[in-house]
């Protein structure tokens, strides 16, 4: 009987030690989903060129976000293929939480529908947080005869094509600004699409485009430069910079609804715990003066950070601007 007991011994043994082995190793991804974070520095993409307003955005959040998380941030600019080259890289990159997409309107709402994507705006993100909008403001030159934005739309109304408006290139905010104005007017402006750069600006203030539909992160330094005038803005109310300039509702349009909106990103099925640190930090960045009045002074207000509000944005706009991208029949330079 001895004999014949040692080998059940061993095998029972054995399958102790399996059963071990396997419990632990089924816990290891759990221990290390559970590591702190950060555990290396974040980095934030940006997916434009360094200089420009959503850089100087990405690294100021950045760098608060940072110091809430006891983190070095480093910005990695990727501009091309209209913002969607840095927002797949975000989107195919580990989903640990240690890279984040300086995102928005560009990359998960109009860009995907005018450029083929290598990624699901909706589906292969986690929305971190709402950062903030600028709003869109109808500016002219000084000199203009142009009033109000009633005088806009009237003309475009009786004189279809008359009226020209000049944006920074074909699919950008400008352009689907004005298209979104023409889809509620009723109207047919034409548009006048510029490769970028202030080109279009300078030909606003020499008088040869009547009316741009631009965002306050651009028009503001102009406006306080002297060096335009403003017929309205897209907000609900009055721009506390702009206390004389009406809303769009004032101004006899309260259906238009559009801005550039900002917001950060992470890829899918980050933890949540992670995703939850991540806007925990954005939402202590976005409440300090500092960072409200960095804001306001590009045109940007500030939003709350939180991340289920930009969940719910995202899919709203993305199918909204798809809608109007192809309504307009808009094609991408």
């Amino acid at each position: 009987m001895a004999a014949s007991s040692a080998p059940f011994a061993f095998s029972r043994r054995a399958l102790v030690l399996g059963a071990a082995a396997l419990a632990g190793a089924s816990l290891a991804p759990a221990a290390l989903a559970q590591a702190p974070f950060p555990s290396k520095p974040v980095t934030f993409v940006v997916p434009y060129p360094a200089g420009g307003a959503n850089d100087m955005l990405g690294r100021l959040i950045g760098q608060k976000m940072g110091e809430a998380l006891g983190a070095t941030v480093i910005i990695d600019n990727k501009p091309g293929a209209g913002a969607l080259l840095g927002a797949n890289a975000v989107a195919k990159a580990p989903a640990d939480g240690h890279t984040v997409l300086v995102g928005g309107l560009a990359t998960h709402a109009a860009s995907p529908h005018l450029i083929k994507a290598d990624y699901d705006p909706v589906k292969d993100f986690e929305a971190i947080g709402l950062l903030g909008q600028a709003p869109i403001v109808v500016i002219t030159a000084n000199e203009s005869p142009l009033k109000t934005l009633k005088d806009v739309g009237e003309i475009a109304k009786k004189k279809p094509g008359e009226m020209m408006y000049g944006s920074s290139g074909n699919g950008s905010p400008l352009h689907l600004a004005g298209e979104m104005f023409d889809a509620l007017n009723g109207s047919q402006m034409t548009h006048v699409p510029y490769k970028g750069g202030n080109a279009h600006i300078i030909d606003l203030i020499g008088g040869r485009v009547p009316v741009i539909f631009d965002t306050a992160t651009n028009s503001m330094p102009l406006l306080r430069g002297g060096k335009v005038r403003a017929l309205a803005v897209s907000m609900p109310q009055r721009l506390a910079d702009l206390p004389n300039v009406p809303t769009f509702a004032e101004a006899g349009y309260p259906g238009f609804q559009f801005t550039a909106w900002y917001g950060l990103f992470a890829p899918a099925r980050t933890p949540k715990d992670v995703v939850a640190k991540l806007s925990a930090a954005l939402q202590t960045a976005l409440k300090q003066p500092e960072v409200i009045e960095k804001l306001r002074s590009v045109g940007v207000s500030p939003a709350s950070g939180d991340s289920a509000e930009l969940a719910r944005l995202v899919p709203v706009e993305y199918e909204r601007i798809g809608k109007l991208i192809k309504t307009a029949n808009i094609k991408a330079d």
